[in-house]
């Protein structure tokens, strides 16, 4: 089997800059040159910098990453989707009209002689008590409910400043490693204990390949500067890097 694994790409409604929008431009181009390249892509978290689907509306920024999606789903790719830290509020679009699968935490899959989990790994910082009791409340029916009454033009404004808020935080690289090194605990954990051969995560926007006993921990990084995917074709994987063809839109 092929597998691409995905995350962090966080594309943007709303961009702030010029490299918001070059990072969308590589995206999809990445996406075009996929099709017909994979049997499964699994989005691991963050794919949209903010998600929700109205009863009778979606966010029309988003139409070019989802007719991406749609040419890949249409060549016969399954494509999975593993909520992260700032696209979990999903209603039926993505799967109805998609062909997508959802997973809130994570999804197992067990291929070509290997034991694979894919999670975002928001789940699995350390010292991160302030967001993990905003993850607790930001998921609840009630809070869901309240953005869906607001009209799209306002919620969305919210939303921007919210998500612009939280990735503009400044976090020392000294605590920044101290979390996500609950990441490389928790994959390590699974190997060890739980039988798993590959764990892959991201959120923590640092790709990196490490072998764990019989098995390894991948995070494939993010595409806001690293630009990093996944692949495991047969089994073998490999933590690659993006370069757009010439000529490619």
């Amino acid at each position: 089997m092929r597998i691409c694994v995905l995350s962090d790409i966080h594309f943007k409604y709303s961009p702030d800059k010029n490299s918001d929008r070059e990072n969308a431009k590589l995206i999809l181009s990445f996406l075009q040159e996929s099709v017909g390249r994979y049997d499964l892509i699994v989005l691991n978290g963050d794919i949209f910098d903010l998600w929700y689907d109205w009863n009778y509306v979606i966010i029309k920024q988003y139409f070019p990453l989802l007719h991406r999606l749609a040419n890949l789903r249409e060549a016969g790719c399954r494509i999975v989707h593993i909520s992260g830290n700032h696209d979990f509020w999903f209603n039926d679009f993505l799967s109805k009209f998609l062909g997508m699968e959802l997973y809130a935490d994570r999804f197992i899959l067990e291929t070509d002689g290997k034991r694979m989990m894919f999670t975002h790994g928001d789940l699995h910082t350390v010292n991160d008590m302030r967001y993990k009791v905003f993850r607790h409340i930001i998921r609840q029916n009630w809070v869901k409910s309240i953005f869906a009454a607001l009209h799209p033009d306002i919620a969305l404004t919210i939303g921007r400043k919210l998500s612009r808020s939280s990735r503009l935080r400044k976090v020392s690289t000294i605590l920044q490693n101290k979390k996500s090194s609950g990441l490389t605990h928790f994959a390590t954990g699974q190997i060890k204990n739980k039988g798993f051969d590959i764990v892959a995560m991201g959120h923590s926007h640092s790709p990196s390949l490490k072998p764990i006993e019989h098995g390894f921990y991948v995070n494939s990084g993010d595409w806001m500067r690293a630009h990093s995917y996944v692949e495991i074709t047969n089994g073998i994987i490999e933590l690659k890097y993006y370069k757009q063809k010439e000529n490619t839109v």
